[in-house]
Formats: structure tokens, sequence, C-alpha cells
């Protein structure tokens, strides 16, 4: 079960990941140990992506395909046809397999190179605690380098 975040901790500019996970689960299982507020993008194509109204990190895993062919998930190629996600991607965090050799998060650092935005973090499988970590860490200190956070009031 995914974990949505409330319309008001979205609305108070809290680091958020957007991501998508496979019938594998591994995506959904790392996300959720990190306690970071998320939305999850729907497993069927012929669901509709969330729009996104904040800033936020997109999490996708790589498929470990040929040439890197077909390696971006269709699921998160449909919510970043959408402009107003485009333009709030902040970031990138891959999640793979270093069984694809070269090919390891693929599609984190081609969305990451096609959006202009940073590769933030790279995961294997479900992460390890160490991975957890670096990332609960490291997105508190990239949103504030960033200047992410609303001015307060």
């Amino acid at each position: 079960m995914e974990t949505k975040p409330p319309e008001e901790m979205l609305a108070t500019g809290q680091p958020t990941i957007v991501y998508f996970s496979s019938v594998s689960e591994n995506t959904h299982k790392f996300v959720q140990k990190t306690g970071v507020a998320n939305v999850r993008i729907p497993l069927k194509t012929a669901e509709e992506p969330p729009i996104m109204h904040a800033p936020y990190v997109l999490c996708v895993p790589s498929y470990g395909r040929p040439g890197g062919a077909g390696s971006i998930p269709p699921q998160a190629v449909k919510f970043l046809n959408q402009p107003q996600n485009r333009e709030h991607l902040v970031g990138v965090i891959g999640a793979g397999n270093t069984n694809f050799g070269d090919l390891y998060c693929i599609a984190a650092e081609k969305v990451a190179t096609k959006c202009g935005v940073p590769l933030l973090f790279k995961f294997e499988l479900m992460g390890t605690q160490e991975d957890v970590q670096k990332v609960q860490e490291g997105l508190e200190e990239f949103w504030i380098q960033n200047s992410l956070y609303p001015a307060s009031a």
C-alpha cells in the first residue's frame, strides 16, 4: 500500500519522492523505508499519472534490456510527459541491479540528462540501510541547499 502525502505536507515544501515500482515492489519497499513523503506512479499505463504541484525527486528503476533501449518504465515516461510534472522535477534517484553492468541505473541517468536535473543517488534492488540513510539525509540537505523549502510567512 503506497503512502500519499497529505496536501498540507506538500504545501509545506517537505522533500517528496515520486516513484514507479513494478510488481517486484523493490522500489516501493525502498521508498517506504526512507519515511519521506511519497507519491506512487500507477502500475498500469492506462491509469492517469499524478500531477505534481510542488518540487519532487523522481525515483525510477531501470529495466535490463540490450543497449539500454526501453530502460525507462513507460509509466514513468507517461508521468514525465505531463509538462507540470517536468516543471517540478528537481532531481532523480536510480534503482537498479549491478548485474546490468554499464546499464546499472541507466533509466535515472537518462531522465536526469534529458530533464537537466541532477542524479542524486543510486541504489541496488531494495537498497541497504546505508542507502536509506543517505537518501534521508541527502534529500534534507538538497532541499536546504536549493532553497526548496518555502519562505516563512
